[in-house]
């Protein structure tokens, strides 16, 4: 058998899994507690990065202020 594991000494072969053993803990180990908590970091990150596109809210002042103008305009012409 060759590689890593068998180096020739059997402290070292211990050793060596040892090592595997806890970067596999590690990166099995999950940095959020529930499920919830990683779908809100992950809509946060996608927010930052702009998938989801500029807020509406900028539409809808845009859209209260065509409606004011068209009002005004409605009613001065009336008044004229």
């Amino acid at each position: 058998m060759s590689g890593p594991i068998s180096s020739g000494h059997p402290d070292s072969a211990v050793l060596t899994l040892e090592a595997y053993a806890e970067r596999a803990g590690a990166a099995l180990a999950c940095v959020y507690s529930s499920s919830a908590e990683y779908d809100a970091a992950l809509i946060a990150e996608r927010r930052a990065a702009g998938v989801y596109g500029p807020k509406r809210r900028r539409k809808h002042i845009v859209a209260t202020a065509a409606g004011i103008v068209a009002a005004l305009a409605v009613i001065a012409f009336l008044i004229v």
